[in-house]
């Protein structure tokens, strides 16, 4: 393509969900909750980030899905998130319940337990956090979008960013899990410092 020439664009249709027909880069979490058994449940989630810059978490969820009904009712959830070499497990949380609506597979993932709500992180994870629910939006089509506070918090210690160390060392040593949706994911171990303009703030 010559030197300041437009790529030619192709228009998608907005009539239906345009997200399959590109890949797009998202963090991938297991977000845990507590069924009306008391038992745990485990769900991987990519829609999901801060919500803020102060400690708010949010993700998109089905309204028809056990995560969605869990959160309205406890008003609670976790998050952990996996590191790369979790994403067979991360995966597997996304097995279907049985017909009597029960979820076995949470219960043969390794996991422990929440200390300020009542929920179970996957284990071996490298950051895990516990939030009360803060607002749900419902009526994004078919989703809504759950927000928390985060109450608690706690990171693997060969992860947590200190002044004295590199950050791509720290991305080199513990890479991240990233999910390239639609299906796909990836492990990023490389990174390069973004060249803000002089006087950038946030």
């Amino acid at each position: 393509m010559a030197a300041g020439t437009e790529p030619q664009l192709i228009e998608l249709d907005t009539t239906e969900s345009i997200w399959e027909r590109f890949f797009s880069v998202y963090p991938l979490v297991l977000v845990g909750t507590r069924d009306p058994d008391g038992s745990d449940d485990l769900a991987p989630k990519h829609l999901a980030m801060p919500v803020s810059f102060q400690n708010y978490f949010g993700f998109v969820c089905s309204e028809t899905h056990a995560t969605y009904r869990n959160v309205r009712r406890e008003r609670q959830f976790t998050v952990t998130y996996a590191q790369p070499s979790q994403a067979i497990l991360a995966s597997l949380a996304a097995t279907p319940r049985c017909e009597d609506g029960s979820k076995p597979i949470t219960s043969a993932l390794p996991t422990f337990p929440a200390t300020k709500v009542a929920g179970a992180f996957l284990a071996n994870g490298y950051v895990f956090l516990e939030c009360e629910l803060h607002d749900i939006i419902d009526g994004l089509g078919d989703n809504a979008l759950i927000m928390g506070r985060i109450i608690a918090a706690r990171i693997a210690e060969g992860a947590l960013r200190e002044y004295e160390r590199d950050d791509q060392e720290l991305v080199h040593d513990h890479p991240l899990l990233a999910y390239l949706y639609p299906g796909r994911f990836a492990e990023i171990s490389t990174s390069n410092k973004l060249p803000f303009p002089v006087g950038f703030a946030r």
